[in-house]
């Protein structure tokens, strides 16, 4: 594990190039891995886990790092017993403050150092599951995956080392859809 600072780290992770990558059909294959070995692990402790994200989108392009959203009952479990479990085993770790329900961030890192997962520990309750339903509505619409993969093309040409801003520019679509999926599965 890398003894640079927080900030060092912070700046790292943030400053890495933004590669799309054409779909791989491993994708799938590459999460259900990943999630049986948090499965052994964080038990008893992991609740539930799924994968989400664009790896989890057949036919998408995507950055090519598999994101996996998984359960446990509160925070301080993510900080007190995720955290040292998986930063053991050479994950990445931050405490995630940036988004409205803070919560524990892992980076898998390959034999090469290149990003191969990225681990979001949250609470059962948290808002972060509606995620889920992103993820589900545009396997289901393709013309709005379609327009999606667009939008993350442009930004990741303008944006190459600016993941925040990557981030950042994706916002609005992704409230629109949320706003559509929303209504479509009829959560409130």
């Amino acid at each position: 594990m890398s003894r640079d600072s927080l900030e060092d780290r912070i700046h790292r992770a943030t400053s890495e190039t933004i590669e799309i990558a054409p779909y791989d059909s491993s994708w799938p294959e590459k999460y259900r891995i990943e999630a049986t070995h948090l499965d052994i692990v964080l038990a008893p402790y992991l609740k539930r886990i799924e994968h989400f994200g664009s790896t989890a989108i057949p036919g998408m392009a995507a950055k090519p790092v598999v994101d996996v959203l998984a359960g446990v009952d509160n925070s301080a479990v993510a900080q007190e017993i995720v955290a040292p479990r998986l930063t053991h085993r050479e994950y990445e770790y931050f405490w995630r403050t940036d988004e409205p329900e803070p919560y524990a961030w892992f980076i898998k890192r390959g034999a090469h150092a290149e990003r191969t997962h990225h681990i979001h520990v949250v609470d059962l309750g948290s808002l972060m599951w509606e995620r889920l339903l992103f993820r589900d509505y545009l396997r289901q619409h393709p013309d709005r995956a379609a327009a999606y993969l667009k939008l993350k093309l442009e930004l990741a040409k303008a944006h190459t080392n600016d993941r925040e801003a990557y981030t950042r520019g994706k916002t609005d679509f992704i409230m629109a859809v949320m706003a559509d999926a929303r209504r479509y599965y009829r959560v409130t």
